[in-house]
């Protein structure tokens, strides 16, 4: 166990976190860190780490995109891609896009993934705002 718990690491909370009476920055470890990785490489536009200009997936450019198939394929290989190049502990098995019954202009990004070291697979949903000229809310991404 202590093998995989150092290939998945620790790092800071996304969004970062500080603890109260000044313990430090809240870190996360295993899963946890994995999901919250999967949610800064979507959620992050490439230019906007100064020392990483790539880092990132490029989701912007669909924002405001008339909704139809081209464009849910377009975010569907940008997350694909993002993924690939971005986070290496990942096997990402597959990625739907999907159109939110319940909110107009939100897409809903499945992603179906396997963790490398230890094969466990697991999914989560990641909101994309289309139509939204807000932050996107995070909380709404959920592992299944």
């Amino acid at each position: 166990m202590q093998g995989e718990s150092a290939y998945i690491g620790t790092g800071w909370s996304f969004p970062p976190e500080f603890g109260g009476s000044g313990e430090g920055v809240v870190m996360v470890s295993g899963i946890e860190n994995i999901t919250q990785s999967i949610m800064l490489i979507l959620s992050t536009r490439p230019g906007e780490r100064l020392m990483h200009p790539d880092f990132g997936c490029d989701l912007n450019r669909f924002v405001f995109g008339e909704m139809n198939e081209s464009l849910i394929s377009g975010v569907r290989s940008a997350v694909s891609d993002a993924l690939l190049k971005h986070e290496p502990r990942i096997k990402v098995n597959d990625v739907l896009v999907t159109e939110s019954e319940d909110r107009p202009g939100v897409l809903l990004v499945h992603i179906d993934y396997t963790i490398r070291t230890t094969n466990s697979r697991f999914n989560m949903v990641y909101p994309f705002y289309v139509n939204e000229a807000t932050s996107p809310d995070l909380s709404a991404a959920r592992v299944l």
